[in-house]
């Protein structure tokens, strides 16, 4: 319905776009704040800079997405197929993040501060350097040692450097 559409730079805060189809959409600098795409078909959508903050993306396809700097504190991104998706510098800082598909997604510089990432396969992620993740639920050991090999920020590494 919505596909390819441009909708960068507008005010869609607290809207809802349940199931809809914004496949290689322009949604760059987008104030969607609050809003629901629940089950929304986003692949390949660019959504670089937008304020996605407190978001529904349960159900939602992110595959490729453009998501460079994009702020989603609080996102709901639970089982959200996020692959090859963008996030370089992104901040999801206490997003939940649990059973999200992770795989080769750049996490460069994101913000991922208190995040749930139960169950999420972030070890997949084609890169982690910078990534903050400080105060991150739910990753095993396993899982955070891969981390910091790639260069991320984890609360043990800043405690072994005091």
């Amino acid at each position: 319905m919505t596909r390819k559409a441009d909708f960068s730079k507008k005010n869609l805060a607290h809207a809802s776009f349940r199931g809809e189809d914004f496949t290689e959409a322009e949604l760059s600098e987008t104030n969607l704040q609050g809003a629901s795409l629940r089950d929304a078909n986003l692949r390949g959508a660019q959504l670089r800079g937008a304020d996605m903050s407190h978001d529904d993306f349960r159900g939602a396809s992110l595959i490729g997405a453009q998501m460079e700097n994009t702020q989603l504190p609080g996102a709901h991104l639970a089982g959200v197929d996020l692959s090859n998706a963008n996030l370089h510098g992104a901040n999801l800082e206490g997003a939940d993040l649990r059973d999200a598909n992770l795989n080769g997604v750049d996490l460069r510089h994101a913000n991922l501060v208190g995040a749930n990432l139960t169950g999420s396969n972030i070890e997949a992620a084609a890169t982690l350097a910078g990534a903050n993740l400080r105060d991150v639920i739910g990753l095993t050991e396993e899982q955070m040692d891969a981390c910091r090999t790639r260069w991320a920020v984890t609360d043990r590494e800043t405690s072994e450097s005091r």
